[in-house]
C-alpha cells in the first residue's frame, strides 16, 4: 500500500521532520504533553513520535486514514513530518526533553549558496 498525503495536508507536511533517539528517552511524557499529536508513549515507557496517513484508490479519493508511530529504531530514518501549525510546538517540547532525545530536522534540505559563496571558494 503507498502512502499518500491529502493535497491540503501536503502544504501541512513539507517542513520539519523529527525523531527521537530512544536510548536518551527518559519517558518523562513532556513532549506528549506538548504536542499529543505528533508524540506518544508506547508500553515500554519510552518516547515515540507519530503522523497521519491518509491512503488513497487509484481514483484519488481517499480510502482510509492511519496512524503510524515511528517505533523502528534508526535515527533520522524514521523521521516523522511535522504539520507547519505544529513545528513552534513541536520545537518547544525538544526544548524542554530532560533527555535531549528529540531531534527537528529539515528533510531533504541542503545548503543553498549564493555566487559570492561560490566564487570565494573557487579562489
Amino acid at each position: 500500500m503507498s502512502r499518500f498525503l491529502e493535497p491540503a495536508d501536503e502544504a501541512l507536511h513539507t517542513r520539519l521532520g523529527v525523531w527521537i533517539d530512544q536510548d536518551l528517552c527518559t519517558g518523562d511524557g513532556l513532549c506528549v504533553d506538548h504536542v499529543p499529536s505528533v508524540f506518544t508513549i508506547l508500553e515500554d515507557g519510552i518516547a515515540y513520535c507519530k503522523e497521519e496517513i491518509v491512503f488513497r484508490n487509484a481514483a484519488g479519493a481517499p480510502t482510509g486514514v492511519r496512524e503510524k508511530v515511528f517505533n523502528d529504531p534508526g535515527g533520522g530514518a524514521e523521521l516523522a513530518i511535522v504539520p507547519v501549525e505544529l513545528e513552534a510546538e513541536v520545537i518547544q517540547a525538544a526544548s524542554v526533553c530532560p533527555g535531549e532525545c528529540i531531534f527537528v530536522e529539515i528533510p531533504n534540505a541542503s545548503p543553498q549558496l549564493d555566487e559570492s559563496t561560490i566564487e570565494e571558494s573557487a579562489a
